[in-house]
């Protein structure tokens, strides 16, 4: 059966932003608030689709006030045109503007959410996945002192998280610090992962991880400068804990390089970070022919933006790691259906057509915005 073409009509643009309930800090620097973009691309056929990426300007290079900007160039390009022609939508901007992958993800995600509204299907089951996946994030401890770091560590263990994601990346000594009084606050059964967020150099890295080795790590990300791909080869060749990328890792083309190079253990895919679910679809195929596993993980984005990243997660079975907790950061939740929390960090997907999840109209209007 034929389906109804539609045009796109115009998109609504809004600056989107959440504050946190303290800083969260990480070896690139404090984060105090979400400062977010949204998109809604609305059609002929009254059927819209909503889209948001979350900038972390020391990572991405972009930041909101260029976004906005760059959204209402990308909403022109679109308008008139139709929008379940995913893959050349996609080359359209791609062609238009190098780079800028956060932008594109909310543009993808918008996109995705129209395409499966219009099939009647769940994002997960568009994408070919199953409601019967079982998504426990982790939950992160942000860089303070040791003895606040396991304190907040044995409260995410008393509220139930079955995991712990913990930032590093400063020197040997405290960071090892670290890892020692969360793992005696936790005890020897939580499983453990890391984050040094580029912040050692190649020879800090391998003698901080080899150090933290007693300490059960199941993995590390990117723990050398986002550039150095032959340093990161090397530090996993001699760590005992296996490395994960994520800031080396954008696109399928850096998914494709770094497992040539043998880099990484681990690829972390972010929708903020590869420029949305149509790449990151790319991405877990490289990671599968390549034998490399999948974490899904998140920048600053509300609940809607994770429960796209949920609908990800459920298509894909080398995805085996869940960061998905940045919500739990917020002071607001302005998402209407989408995720819930179902216990013990447990996420339970909503089985309605598209993303299934919606922005509160009351506090979008609350927010700058343009209509093009």
């Amino acid at each position: 059966m034929m389906m109804e073409s539609a045009k796109i009509t115009h998109v609504d643009i809004y600056k989107f932003d959440i504050p946190f309930w303290e800083p969260f800090v990480i070896s690139l620097g404090p984060i105090t608030c979400a400062n977010n973009i949204v998109v809604k691309i609305n059609t002929d056929n009254d059927l819209y689709g909503f889209g948001e990426c979350s900038t972390i300007t020391y990572i991405s290079g972009e930041s909101q006030e260029t976004e906005f900007i760059l959204a209402q160039s990308f909403a022109r390009l679109l308008k008139g045109k139709d929008p379940f022609a995913i893959e050349e939508r996609l080359r359209e901007m791609d062609h238009a503007i190098a780079g800028n992958y956060t932008l594109k993800s909310a543009f993808d995600m918008a996109l995705y959410d129209l395409m499966a509204k219009r099939a009647g299907m769940p994002l997960f089951c568009f994408l070919g996945g199953s409601i019967t996946k079982r998504i426990h994030t982790d939950m992160t401890v942000s860089i303070n002192t040791p003895d606040y770091m396991a304190q907040k560590a044995l409260k995410y263990k008393n509220d139930g998280f079955q995991a712990l994601k913990v930032k590093l990346g400063t020197t040997t000594e405290t960071d090892v610090a670290r890892i020692k009084a969360i793992r005696e606050a936790v005890g020897k059964e939580m499983p453990l992962r890391i984050d040094a967020n580029q912040g050692w150099d190649p020879v800090t890295a391998i003698k901080t991880l080899k150090a933290l080795e007693p300490y059960d790590i199941e993995h590390c990300e990117e723990p050398v400068k986002h550039w150095n791909n032959r340093e990161l080869a090397r530090v996993r060749a001699n760590s005992p804990i296996p490395i994960m990328a994520d800031e080396s890792l954008f696109t399928h083309h850096d998914a494709f390089r770094l497992a040539v190079m043998g880099a990484c253990d681990y690829f972390n895919v972010k929708l903020s970070k590869s420029g949305g679910i149509h790449n990151a679809l790319k991405i877990c195929d490289i990671a599968e022919g390549a034998g490399i596993k999948c974490q899904v993980g998140c920048m600053n984005e509300s609940r809607f933006a994770l429960t796209a990243l949920t609908h990800l997660a459920s298509s894909k079975d080398i995805i085996v790691h869940y960061d998905i907790d940045s919500s739990y950061q917020h002071t607001v939740d302005p998402v209407i259906g989408g995720i819930e929390n179902i216990g013990c960090g447990e996420w339970k997907l909503p089985v309605i057509p598209g993303i299934g999840a919606d922005f509160d109209p009351a506090y979008l209007a609350g927010m700058e915005s343009v209509t093009i």
